[in-house]
Formats: C-alpha cells, structure tokens, sequence
C-alpha cells in the first residue's frame, strides 16, 4: 500500500468509504498488478483508538469532529422548522470507521424486491446471501446456516453483556406474550420477535470491524494499491463518452486556507464513484451528470440529463426516548463523558478484548411488526402503506425498537448521572427527500439537502406507535427511575400520561398500558417531530433502478450515457433495506467486485 501518486491506473475509486475500499481491497488482492487509487476526503484511522475502539463512536458526533462530514437540511414544518443535522463518515472507511457497530441485516425480501420490482437481475437474496457470508465470521454460534465463518470481519455479543439489555429482554418475555424471542435476531428470514443483539466488534480483541484496517491496511506489501488521503473529488474526467479520470482539490475541513489548485489522476480501465448517499451524487453533478434542470441552475453544462442523480434520498426516522436508570445500571454513560475512572477500569478490560469499551451499548431489540389491535391504533394513515407494502412480506418490519444502555444525545447537555435509552426508527419511510449540488466550481459548497423527514402520514403514524410501544417496555425494566423530562412529551399535568423524574422503581409487569387522550395523541406527534432525527442510514441518490424510472445506475452498476463510470456504495440502493444500512454496503461492494472482476477477466475470483 502505498501513499505516492503515479501518473496512471488502471481503478480510480473516488471515495474511500465502506463500500469503496472494501471493492478495492478485493481487487488488489486478486490481482496485485492492477494499479488501483482510492481518493478520500477525510484522513487515514489506522490504529487510532477513535475508531478501533467500539466505544468511541460518540466522540465522532461532537460538533468539532473532523471525521463526519454534517449535512445540514433545509428547515422543514414536517420536523417543527428545524434543519435535520445528517452525518456522514468523511474517513478512510467512511461509515464503518465512525458507525455504532450494529450488527444488523436486511430481510430477505429486501433484495428480492431490488431483482423483481426493479429489474437488477442478480441482486436478489439468492444471490446476495453467499455475499454477505463472505464478508463476515460469525464468532456467536457456529453452523448458523446464512453467516459465514471465513470473512475479513468478525461478529460477536461484544466485550459484555449490560444489564439494562438483559432486563430488556426480561421484560418483553414477560410483557409482550403476543411475540416471542429468537436465537438469531439477523438470521435474514424472520423478523417480530425480541432477541440479543449482535455487533461489528471482534470477540476476541475488542476491536471494531471495519473495512479499512480488514481489506486495506493489511495489505501493506501491495505497492500498486495508493491511497490519498485529504482531497476531494471534484469531478470526473471524460473523453468523449468515456470516463477518464478524476479532478481532485484538497480538502477544506481540516485547513480552510488549503491551497486549492486542482489536480487529476488518469484511470486506463474505470472510475468507481464510492462516495456514499452525499458525495456520489454530487460528484455526477459537478460532472454534467444528473437533471438538467438541477445543472442549469448552477450553469453546468448537461453531459448526460439523468432526472434521478441525488433524488430518491432515504434515511431511518430515529427517536431515541431518554430514561433516568440506577445506579448500578451497567452504562457507557462515564466513558461517553470521560470520566477517568470508567476509562482506567475499562482499558484494563479492553486489553483482553472485554468490558465497555469493547461494546457499543446495544445489546437487544426487535424488529417490529404490528398484531391486529396495533394496527388499529396505527390508524387510517397507515392502512394503505400496510396493505401494499408489508402485509404478505412477513419478514419485513414496521419499526425497530431497542435499548441503548446510554443517553443518546450530547452528554454535555444532561446531569451527570446513568441514563439507558429507547430507541425506535421506522424501517421503511414512505417519505423522500434529495441531494444536489449548490455550485458549479466549489466542492465544498454545501449541498442543496432536503432530508424529506415526515412529509407522509403514515411515517408520522409509525412514529407515534414507537414511542408508546418503547414507553412500556421502558418503565417495567428494574433499572427504570422515571423518564428525562427534557428528552419526552410535555403532557399536560392532568394526563394520566404525564411523565415523571422522580421514580422509585419500575411499575409490575402486569401493570395496564398508558391510556392516551386524543388530546396526548397530538402532544406525542408534536414531540416525534421536534425530536427526530437522522439513523445515519442514507441511501438511494444513485438508485439501482431503468433509466426511465429514475434510475442512475443499471444492474452492472453502470452510470447511464456514459462509459467506463459505476457507483459502488450504498447510494445505489434502489428502496430501502429495514435494517441498520453497513452490512448492505458491504454486500454491494462485494457484488460490485464481483462485477469489476468479471469484467476484467481475474479469474477464480
């Protein structure tokens, strides 16, 4: 591996993110000779414990982070006039370098529904499967029949297992009858019962699994696999018809004065633009590829007119609900704050690949479907989306719904003390929003963002669902104390729903669900809108689908019009996946490196 420039390769990756370097790497280690340049934006995170760490992801998240890039949204009404805040990793191994380590798999239909109702023949689950075994060793139970156990990277239960996830999972047990638990909550076929949860996180060591420290740095013998690190992709270079190359700039983040004299690196064979659900689409634009109507306004002349460049913008709609826990609830609450003494005792536990930091604070969850008296109070808003969408594909859910056994949220702003959190996001919103470009010269110009939070009905509806059903199971956990007033719905003092600060313990099991007035009903919507947020889970601006139908990308990952260009990440997923988005990613690199390879004839790829 190395950092020097040649003059011409045979791969450009513009972007370095989990998709782009995991195709990469794959490539570099079929074939040592081809001569392969990843162009990345953000910086190298060998080795450093920020990433490596599990435990860390938090301090990605503070407002001085240089390792997301924050993609500020248009306000909206929908979200109570507020610009939703989306991060993106802006590192070498992008999401899977700064992500939560949930372990968390599409269902099976997901990817069905790519081949049948989008035309991508090959990107069924059939066909998917055996990639996403590929990728992984499964280090929780052997002879599981859809994980693998020869992958670059490892999943486990993590450094422990925390007790608020345990009396989690107690709870449900106990509470929800109508639903059971499940071994495998990942297992790809079933979805609606409550289980433990899995992590990115090596068992052995403690240490994230991310894709450059598995696929890239462990290649350092390879001199014909370079890496440049703090520049920016500006454009693609074309002769012709025919992708070329790559204009790049350094990047403004980490040095606002840095020179911007601009740079290009020559491709003999292919560009891959691999810079995720922001960055893909925008580099299409800044290259005369996307609607016309899009280019024109910023005086860009239209190479290829593609209508669907930077539509088709999805993300999780995530409300994570805040509890007051006990003192002896088992929390990432201290290390998230610094405290010394958690850091020493936890590092001690680190070394052996065990205790906090070698966890991410998630240990349990389901994903969620409703029973028939749910989707009653689901409503008339709903009804549509059920019929159409989810009722004969029983392995898709409605919502996700987990504890965090944290407060998820800036500690800064919260007393110090444990806090375990609910979480819920919907799994496939029926709203859209976009990303384009607002500069025809600049590429660190903000983008053109509407994140389309809540525009439909049924997404609100979903929500309001969520944190009723998360509210329950909240305060019959044993280390319940009450609900962080800031972080819940204002109810009105007379409400039988009115929340409280000051409790002593959890309610009995058997205790009757809250009942909500019509007028509560209106405060929890309220609160859903002011309160949501992104999952981190953008996809869809490059879609996988027929040019005539949006589409950017065909099912070789071929940018429509042109020649010698694909997208290989996340941005090409044509619908949405009802599951954290790393481990589709990661499928989609491997897929695309299977392509790349066909197509340049390595053989016993």
């Amino acid at each position: 591996m190395s950092d020097s420039l040649d003059t011409i390769y045979d791969i450009i990756f513009a972007g370095g993110g989990a998709s782009g370097c995991l195709v990469a790497g794959r490539l570099a280690k079929a074939d040592p000779s081809l001569k392969i340049l990843i162009v990345e934006q953000g910086e190298h995170t060998k080795d450093k414990p920020a990433h490596i760490q599990p435990a860390r992801y938090f301090s990605h998240l503070a407002p001085t982070s240089k390792t997301v890039t924050f993609n500020v949204g248009k306000p909206s009404e929908h979200v109570g006039n507020r610009s939703i805040v989306i991060p993106s990793g802006r590192c070498l191994g992008g999401g899977s370098s700064v992500n939560f380590a949930m372990y968390t798999r599409a269902a099976t239909t997901d990817y069905d529904d790519w081949e049948s109702e989008f035309g991508n023949e090959g990107w069924s689950s059939k066909h998917l499967i055996p990639l996403l075994k590929k990728t992984e060793t499964y280090q929780v139970k052997e002879g599981e029949a859809t994980h693998g156990y020869t992958g670059p990277l490892k999943v486990s239960w993590g450094g422990t297992f925390t007790n608020v996830g345990e009396q989690f999972l107690d709870v449900a047990a106990k509470y929800d009858q109508e639903r059971g638990t499940i071994d495998d909550i990942n297992g790809l076929h079933e979805c609606n019962e409550y289980g433990r949860w899995q992590k990115w996180i090596n068992g052995e060591t403690g240490t994230r699994s991310d894709v450059p420290h598995h696929f890239i740095y462990n290649q350092g013998e390879n001199k014909n696999l370079h890496i440049l690190t703090g520049q920016k992709v500006k454009r693609v270079i074309f002769e012709g018809i025919r992708a070329v190359g790559v204009e790049y700039v350094r990047d403004k983040t980490l040095d606002s004065q840095a020179d911007q004299t601009v740079r290009t690196a020559r491709a003999s064979k292919l560009v891959v633009v691999s810079a995720g659900a922001f960055g893909s689409p925008t580099i299409l634009e800044r290259s005369g590829i996307g609607g016309a109507r899009v280019l024109g306004e910023v005086g860009i002349d239209v190479k290829v007119d593609l209508p669907g460049v930077g539509q088709n913008y999805q993300d999780h709609n995530f409300v994570p609900a805040p509890y007051l826990a006990s003192e002896d609830a088992e929390t990432l609450d201290g290390i998230f704050r610094g405290d010394a003494t958690a850091e020493e005792e936890n590092l001690k536990l680190f070394a052996q690949g065990k205790g906090l930091i070698a966890h991410n604070g998630l240990d349990a969850g389901i994903k969620l479907r409703p029973t028939p008296h749910d989707l009653q109070e689901l409503g008339p808003e709903f009804e549509s989306r059920w019929r159409t969408f989810f009722a004969n594909k029983v392995d898709k859910p409605v919502i996700w719904l987990g504890p965090f056994s944290c407060y998820i949220g800036d500690p800064s702003t919260a007393p110090i003390r444990k806090y375990y959190t609910i979480g819920y996001y919907t799994q496939y919103p029926v709203s859209r929003g976009s990303v384009h470009i607002s500069s025809k010269d600049d590429p660190h110009a903000p983008h053109d963002f509407d994140p389309g939070f809540l525009t439909d009905p049924a997404d609100v509806a979903t929500l309001q669902w969520g944190y009723k059903k998360s509210r329950e199971l909240a305060r019959r956990m044993g280390v319940y104390r009450g609900e962080y007033l800031p972080g819940h719905p204002k109810f009105a003092a007379r409400s039988p729903a009115l929340c409280s600060d000051d409790a002593v313990g959890p309610v009995p099991i058997d205790t009757p669900d809250i009942q909500y007035t019509e007028e509560d009903e209106e405060v929890i919507e309220t609160y859903n809108r002011n309160f949501v947020q992104t999952a981190w889970h953008s996809l869809g601006t490059c879609a996988m689908k027929p040019r005539g139908a949006g589409g950017v990308v065909d099912s070789r990952l071929n940018v429509y019009g042109v020649e010698g260009l694909k997208v290989a990440d996340i941005s090409i997923a044509p619908q949405n996946v009802g599951a954290n988005t790393y481990s589709t990613a990661l499928v989609i690199g491997e897929k695309a490196a299977v392509i790349i390879a066909e197509e340049l004839g390595i053989a016993d790829f």
